[in-house]
């Protein structure tokens, strides 16, 4: 399959590579059109190309000129969708009850405790021996999570001598419905269990008034990931996800990007659809600063591909994210977010900040107050952020083999499958989602947490 006219390279059934022409030493592989890196010797018509005999170009902090292209429309549309209406105004499609620990130092008793009540333990291993910006990423995590409009309550616990304390974190909070948001420090307590539970049985009786009613679809913030990638992720779910998310700005929704390393080499064709050259400066300098962090630690920005993205067929990381930048579609970019932070409600494309890891990445998407994460994966995995999150397989013998870990197969694209029709039906199962169809890793309670970490531990 030659995804592009430009392409000197195919990609065959196995998910790999394969020259089209002959390419000589140094000259630049294409594939979507654009170089993924350079043969670093010369490579004959239909031998694989792969990290054996491809290099990536990337190096330093990039440079990319404000060049705006056509973007799908925003707003133009009305639809709505049944969820739960929050006091400011907000819009949750769970009504779930958490626990949030503000140190790691309680997690097990975060817990026990959800264990016994139904809760959701939020748990992590930071909130104390931090410093500065890593002290107040954990703080702006935890408090984007606190605020988020899934959680019908919300029992936040403290131990009461760590460095994010509660009244310190509080700072960071700022305004929170005190009905639906309580605090408990485990040191002022005699018996801990017996106040806790004391709390959400009171958070619980308050959650079964909680109804759903009729919201527009303006108010759905949908996220996108990908993770364990293979040769056909921006081939097949990448770019059905993209169309499906140009499907909902239609109807005014926003969607939130992060994976900052998995724009590195795919920077111009994203910032060009930058809605204002104010959009384009500010996401082009949050993508810098983390190349920068790269070189910081006097590590090569190209250094992403996982063993698992090469054996699927990527190798490098131009490669892997001209198929990554696919998830958002043509939908116009608004913004760029600092960790916890939400965007406004006019819909469009926002970018978050933090690395490509797939635990952190989910976690820092739900704390800018995505609702659902649609998650693409050539390999598989069970991981699930706090909030829904589906699975879309590049391939159908992945959905095949794990039906109880995805939720849609993108694979049916290549056997003919209609990119529109069947982007059609991905939004009408994010539809069913936000309306309380539960995901696969909902079915089994699966959900994890994890903060970005940067400097000391004391």
């Amino acid at each position: 399959m030659r995804i592009h006219p430009s392409d000197n390279v195919e990609v065959r059934a196995d998910g790999q590579k394969y020259a089209l022409c002959p390419v000589a030493e140094g000259e630049n592989i294409i594939k979507y059109g654009y170089p993924i890196g350079h043969a670093t010797r010369d490579i004959e018509v239909g031998e694989r190309v792969s990290p054996e005999n491809l290099r990536s170009n990337l190096q330093g902090r990039g440079e990319w000129t404000y060049e705006p292209t056509e973007t799908a429309p925003v707003g133009t549309k009305a639809g709505v969708f049944q969820g739960y209406l929050r006091k400011n105004g907000d819009v949750g499609i769970r009504n779930e009850l958490w626990i949030i620990p503000t140190v790691g130092c309680i997690n097990d008793v975060a817990k026990r405790l959800a264990n016994i009540s139904g809760a959701k333990a939020l748990t992590h291993p930071y909130g104390c021996s931090q410093l500065g910006d890593d002290q107040l990423v954990t703080q702006k995590i935890l408090c984007g999570l606190i605020h988020h409009p899934n959680a019908g309550g919300v029992l936040v616990l403290g131990l009461g001598c760590e460095n994010n304390g509660i009244e310190e974190m509080k700072k960071v909070l700022g305004e929170y419905d005190a009905e639906r948001v309580c605090f408990l420090n485990l040191q002022d307590c005699v018996d801990e269990d017996a106040e806790a539970l004391a709390i959400l049985d009171e958070l619980k009786d308050l959650m079964k008034a909680d109804q759903r009613s009729e919201v527009p679809l303006s108010k759905l913030r949908i996220a996108v990931k990908c993770g364990g990638s293979d040769g056909y992720s921006g081939i097949t779910a990448n770019p059905l996800v993209g169309r499906a998310m140009e499907r909902h700005a239609a109807f005014g929704g926003t969607v939130l990007m992060t994976e900052m390393p998995e724009i590195f080499g795919a920077e111009q064709l994203l910032l060009s659809r930058s809605e204002s050259r104010e959009v384009f400066e500010e996401a082009a300098g949050m993508i810098r600063a983390f190349r920068q962090y790269f070189i910081d630690h006097g590590e090569g920005i190209a250094d992403n591909p996982s063993p698992g993205n090469i054996a699927g067929g990527i190798s490098t990381l131009e490669e892997k994210s001209l198929g990554c930048v696919q998830k958002a579609g043509k939908v116009p970019l608004c913004g760029a977010l600092k960790f916890g932070a939400l965007p406004p409600a006019d819909g469009g494309l926002y970018l978050v900040n933090g690395p490509g890891n797939d635990m952190v990445a989910v976690t820092n998407l739900a704390a800018s107050g995505a609702h659902m994460i649609l998650f693409t994966t050539g390999r598989g995995t069970p991981l699930s952020s706090v909030v829904p999150t589906l699975k879309i397989s590049t391939n159908t013998p992945l959905a095949k083999k794990k039906p109880h870990w995805i939720d849609f197969d993108a694979g049916v694209l290549l056997d003919g499958a209609d990119m529109d029709s069947l982007s059609g039906d991905l939004m009408a199962l994010c539809l069913a989602v936000a309306n309380g169809k539960e995901t696969k890793s909902e079915e089994k309670g699966f959900y994890d947490i994890a903060i970005f970490k940067n400097g000391v531990t004391l």
